[in-house]
C-alpha cells in the first residue's frame, strides 16, 4: 500500500501494465482529432479528482479518448462531462456547470470522482484482465477516502467493477438504475446509467433523472 493518495496517484500516472492500453492512449494523443489538433494531449493514465475528504465517490468507466485522455482530468472536455457537470451544479455538488480543462477553476463539493479503468480503452471496451489490473489502484484509492459514505457507479461496467472489487455476490448486486445497496456497515453503492451521449440522446437518462440521483447521494 502506498503512503498517501498523492504517492498512489504518482504511481498510477507512471503505470504501463497493459500494453494494449498504453499503445492506444499514446496513439490517440499523437494523432489527436481535428477539433483539438492544437492541444497538447495528456496521453497517460488519468487519476481521481476532487475532495479526498468527500462523502461521495463517483466511479466512471474510463477516460474518454479526447476528454480525459486529452485534458488529464476525469470527466473533462467531452460530451459526458458537459451533461454530468450541468447536473452536478444543479445538485450543488460543484461550483460551476462545466468541466472543460484542468485549469478551469472547477471545485467539487463533497465529491471525489475517479475512473474504474485509468486508461482509455479502444472503442470504450476494456478487457476483463485490464480492469482486474486496475482494481488495486481503485481499491487503494477508496481506502484513502476515509469519510466516504456512498459510491455512485456510472454505468454497468463501473458498477460491476465495484461489486468485484468488494468481493460481493453479483446475484445480490444487480445493475438497475437508481438501485441502492449496502457494501458494508459504512459504505453504500448506488447504480446509475452512464451520462454518455448515447444514453442521453436515446432518452435513457435525462437531466432531471441525473439530478434526482445526485440529490439522493448528496443527502446520504
Amino acid at each position: 500500500m502506498y503512503k498517501s493518495l498523492n504517492s498512489l496517484n504518482e504511481r498510477i500516472i507512471r503505470c504501463v501494465k497493459c500494453k494494449r492500453l498504453v499503445n492506444f492512449r499514446e496513439s490517440v494523443a499523437l494523432k489527436k482529432t481535428k477539433r483539438f489538433i492544437k492541444d497538447n494531449y495528456w496521453g497517460k493514465p488519468v487519476i481521481g479528482f476532487g475532495d479526498p475528504n468527500a462523502k461521495i465517490i463517483i466511479v466512471g468507466l474510463a477516460p474518454a479518448a479526447h476528454g480525459g485522455n486529452r485534458t488529464g482530468r476525469v470527466f473533462t472536455g467531452d460530451k459526458s462531462a458537459d451533461f454530468l457537470f450541468k447536473c452536478l451544479y444543479q445538485a450543488k455538488l460543484s461550483n460551476q456547470p462545466y468541466s472543460i480543462h484542468s485549469n478551469d477553476g472547477l471545485i467539487l463539493k463533497n465529491v471525489y470522482m475517479t475512473p474504474a479503468l485509468k486508461c482509455v480503452p479502444p472503442e470504450d471496451k476494456p478487457k476483463a484482465e485490464e480492469l482486474k489490473k486496475c482494481f488495486i489502484y481503485l481499491s487503494e484509492e477508496i481506502s484513502y477516502l476515509e469519510n466516504a459514505k456512498i459510491i455512485l457507479a456510472l454505468g454497468k461496467i463501473a458498477f460491476e467493477s465495484c461489486v468485484k472489487l468488494f468481493n460481493l455476490k453479483p446475484s445480490l448486486y444487480q445493475f438497475i438504475h437508481g438501485a441502492e445497496y449496502s457494501i458494508n456497515k459504512k459504505l453504500k453503492i448506488l447504480a446509475c446509467y452512464h451520462p454518455s451521449p448515447r444514453n442521453v440522446n436515446t432518452g435513457r437518462i435525462n437531466e432531471a433523472q441525473m439530478v434526482e440521483v445526485l440529490n439522493i447521494v448528496r443527502k446520504c
